[in-house]
């Protein structure tokens, strides 16, 4: 059977050059290639030699929960002081902040994270595997990234 790993995700956005300073901002992505031509703008992003997020200026509205496709993107990260920091930065940018912060993952559960939007409104969690005790579950027994 072949092995199948996640190799990067490509995102429509409405304004390249917002969407470019909100993943660099909160994720700390470096730009790895970009391009502004007329009709084909995009832009890159990763850490290292790693591309992560591709960035296609060809949409128009914002994100659609209601329809089927994306129902949000998640990133790991190593700790609680992490997902900490993150949610910080997302609160700089002043996006949609779901519950208020960071949660667990549901009731009992030691992982959780912060679920966010970008600008577009595309749905975002950072979460970690060692959250803890002490973070509420919003959703009690149920998955928490999956209703928010």
């Amino acid at each position: 059977m072949t092995t199948f790993t996640t190799g990067h995700v490509g995102l429509n956005v409405t304004d390249l050059d917002r969407a470019v300073g909100f993943y660099t901002d909160v994720f700390g992505f470096d730009v790895q290639s970009r391009s502004s031509d007329d009709g084909h703008a995009y832009a890159f992003l990763g850490t290292g030699d790693a591309l992560v997020l591709t960035l296609w200026q060809q949409a128009d509205g914002t994100f659609d929960a209601a329809r089927p496709g994306l129902h949000h993107l998640s990133f790991q990260v190593d700790s609680a002081t992490d997902v900490a920091a993150v949610e910080a930065r997302v609160r700089a940018q002043g996006t949609r902040l779901y519950h208020d912060g960071i949660v667990a993952h549901g009731e009992g559960v030691s992982s959780g994270g912060v679920f966010f939007e970008d600008p577009d409104g595309t749905r975002l969690e950072v979460f970690t595997a060692a959250l803890g005790e002490h973070a509420l579950a919003p959703a009690g027994t149920a998955p928490t990234c999956g209703f928010f």
